[in-house]
């Protein structure tokens, strides 16, 4: 196994965690070693919910492991079935319990519970998180709604005269990225068409709710990680169409709300008026993003519409797409083709650095973990996607998808690169005579005495600039080109958004010369050449 700083994702029985604590009147009961339980804290420290998780740990320890673990994990769960009351119950054991090998599913069953109940086989040394929580939510679809499946050959019944038609909300979960904001927005852009939303899940929805899922017209599919598999067995079961796209973005959104229109049999709405991304677009201000290069890295679903948002409707230059998301790697390599980039398809954040460090974007737009990387090396970030850390979790609506959405993606997206921009000029300037922090201000005059009033002394002297060496040392075909000091501290002086292209061009003025050592005359060499 690889040993990891951080990681994208967790072990599958977190993804089922995920399913359990997003629904009411769910229990999830987890064989599993004292130690284990680390999972709470990713929903009351991260996600800041006012109750811990509704799942009950057997916690054995090292001397149980001569004894009976089996027995323990009956004794769990008949307590949890006690205690909690609920509607249907999970039961599955963690990656370390897994190894006893005491199935849980079959010991539950033994029980005789009045309620369903759910064997979970989340293969913890083969897949990860979404993959648990997608695989959980099927199961959990299945054992509530299969009762009400219609037998093979049975027609759906077509829609009364007047009633309104009808969809379901299938995705969102616990500890997803803005998950809770985009049920807002989306329910208000579906009820605005005049559809009812029957039924939202699994986030806030219960067992009885799944149960009534196939009494909806088609269901809008949010997260294709986590709803992908119960809505294709909804399809085969209930004749269930579905929505293919995700509203992320202006066009998204239109598309999005075409198709559900479609769905519906409904007109096509008229465009929301406080969307406000497209007047950007259209202004004078736009022009100063117009080309950005940006590396976009994350789960399949928030990676690809935020490379197509950034390339279509802020006009950024894509030079890197990315995902953790190993079971969609064939949508984000269709996407990449379309940049005419190759795709990135890890979960080694090793590798994610070593891309952004090798192409130099000017923007990263990734998880909290591309945040890092990208504070280490000086480029502005802002999070698409999960894994994220609390302060992604505002307590004001803050939704990714739909018009609100779009806005929130302007915001989120702009800022880092105007912030950055206001800060290199401060930094620019910050040995200025006129800027520097001891400079006395402008309308307190600049004599001694205002200076002694200020209890600062006189500004310190600007650095001298070195003079450029005489001789520019000469590089042997295939040596390295190194950076001299001077020259390193002139290119940092150069605003971030072009430095990048700065250090690129000037490397390859000074290959192309044989210059092997970069010094300030090389530099400004290579700036008048590219400048003609």
């Amino acid at each position: 196994m690889q040993l990891s700083v951080w990681t994208y994702e967790g072990p599958p029985h977190v993804g089922a965690m995920r399913i359990a604590t997003a629904m009411r009147g769910v229990h999830y009961v987890l064989h599993a070693p004292q130690g284990d339980t680390y999972a709470d804290l990713l929903f009351t420290m991260i996600e800041r919910r006012a109750a811990r998780p509704p799942v009950t740990y057997t916690t054995f320890q090292a001397r149980d492991l001569g004894g009976d673990t089996a027995e323990l994990f009956r004794t769990a769960a008949r307590e949890a079935y006690e205690r909690f009351k609920p509607q249907a119950m999970l039961v599955g054991a963690s990656c370390t319990a897994e190894l006893i090998q005491d199935d849980p599913g079959g010991l539950a069953k033994t029980l005789g519970l009045p309620i369903p109940v759910v064997p979970l086989e989340l293969p913890s040394y083969q897949r990860k998180e979404n993959w648990g929580a997608a695989e959980t939510f099927y199961q959990l679809v299945r054992a509530c709604a299969g009762p009400q499946v219609p037998a093979p050959g049975t027609q759906r019944a077509p829609r009364a005269p007047g009633v309104a038609p009808r969809c379901n909300l299938l995705g969102p979960t616990a500890l997803g990225f803005r998950h809770r904001d985009d049920v807002v927005e989306v329910c208000k852009l579906i009820e605005a068409m005049g559809i009812e939303v029957s039924v939202v899940a699994p986030l806030g929805a219960t067992p009885a709710d799944l149960a009534r899922l196939g009494e909806a017209d088609f269901n809008v599919v949010l997260y294709p990680e986590i709803a992908g598999l119960a809505v294709a067995w909804l399809k085969r079961s209930f004749g269930q169409p579905c929505t293919t796209t995700v509203p992320i973005g202006v066009g998204a959104t239109r598309r999005f709300c075409a198709e559900v229109a479609t769905l519906a049999g409904l007109a096509l709405p008229v465009e929301d008026p406080t969307l406000r991304l497209p007047w950007y677009s259209r202004s004078v201000d736009s022009t100063y993003l117009t080309g950005k290069r940006v590396f976009v890295f994350g789960d399949a679903t928030h990676a690809v519409a935020a490379a197509k948002v950034a390339a279509s409707e802020f006009a950024f230059e894509v030079v890197g797409l990315g995902t953790y998301s190993r079971e969609f790697a064939r949508e984000v390599r269709e996407a990449a083709r379309a940049f005419g980039i190759e795709p990135l398809i890890t979960d080694d954040y090793l590798e994610v650095e070593q891309a952004i460090a090798a192409l130099q974007p000017e923007l990263v737009l990734g998880t909290q973990m591309e945040r890092h990387i990208a504070k280490r090396l000086g480029i502005p970030c802002a999070v698409i996607s999960a894994p994220v850390h609390v302060q992604d979790f505002p307590a004001r609506h803050s939704p990714q998808m739909g018009i609100e959405g779009a806005n929130v993606l302007f915001d989120t997206w702009v800022h880092p690169l105007m912030m950055g921009l206001e800060e290199h000029l401060l930094a620019m300037f910050r040995d200025d005579f006129e800027f520097n922090d001891g400079a006395v201000p402008s309308h307190l005059g600049s004599g001694k005495q205002a200076q002694t009033e200020m209890g600062i002394g006189a500004a310190p002297a600007a650095p001298s600039v070195p003079a450029p060496a005489v001789v520019t040392p000469h590089a042997t075909a295939g040596d390295p080109i190194r950076w001299g000091t001077d020259a390193e501290q002139e290119l940092r002086k150069i605003p971030f958004f072009v430095r990048g292209k700065a250090r690129r061009n000037t490397e390859r003025f000074a290959q192309e010369r044989g210059i092997g050592v970069i010094t300030l005359e090389t530099l400004y060499d290579a700036k008048a050449h590219f400048s003609r």
